[in-house]
């Protein structure tokens, strides 16, 4: 689902827990990304040669000079964000229950992402919050999955009593 769907324009504009269900699914981004960034966070993050060196990355496992994956989860963080986070009642995640680095992330490529909701819980000890599980998936312009995430987001809920 994307956020010009009519069933999002149907729901009120905060994001609660209750809006999350079992199934429901969101796509967003269309992240270019660019040689530049990726030498730029790799410099400052990650400066392993393959990430900065094109002739040391041409001999290496990824054959090219690819994003650190760090980067590139950072990369999704900012399209989740910016595809419903921003408009939700988030209260931060307990932690990332699975990451994988499926194909190298390269200068050029254009990101896109998919969320579906795997799991929709009210708190037992805090009933004000429900803990949503969610499954990411990163693909670039051709499809071709280049990370999947698994973890749990905590919203506040609507309906503090339920």
């Amino acid at each position: 689902m994307s956020a010009g769907d009519p069933e999002t324009a149907a729901v009120p504009d905060r994001l609660m827990f209750e809006d999350f269900h079992e199934g429901r699914e969101f796509a967003f981004g269309d992240y270019l990304v660019t040689e530049a960034e990726i030498r730029a966070f790799a410099a400052e993050f990650d400066p392993q040669p393959f990430h900065l060196d094109e002739a040391t990355a041409l001999s290496s496992p990824l054959k090219g000079l690819a994003a650190s994956g760090w980067h590139t989860a950072s990369l999704g963080m900012r399209m989740i964000f910016d595809g419903f986070l921003h408009r939700s009642s988030s209260q931060g995640s307990p932690g990332i229950d699975e990451l994988n680095w499926r194909a190298p992330v390269r200068a050029g490529d254009r990101l896109q992402m998919s969320a579906r909701v795997t799991s929709a819980r009210r708190s037992r000890s805090r009933p004000q919050m429900g803990l949503v599980g969610f499954a990411f998936e990163m693909t670039n312009q051709t499809g071709t999955c280049v990370m999947t995430q698994a973890n749990t987001i905590m919203f506040g809920c609507r309906d503090e009593g339920a």
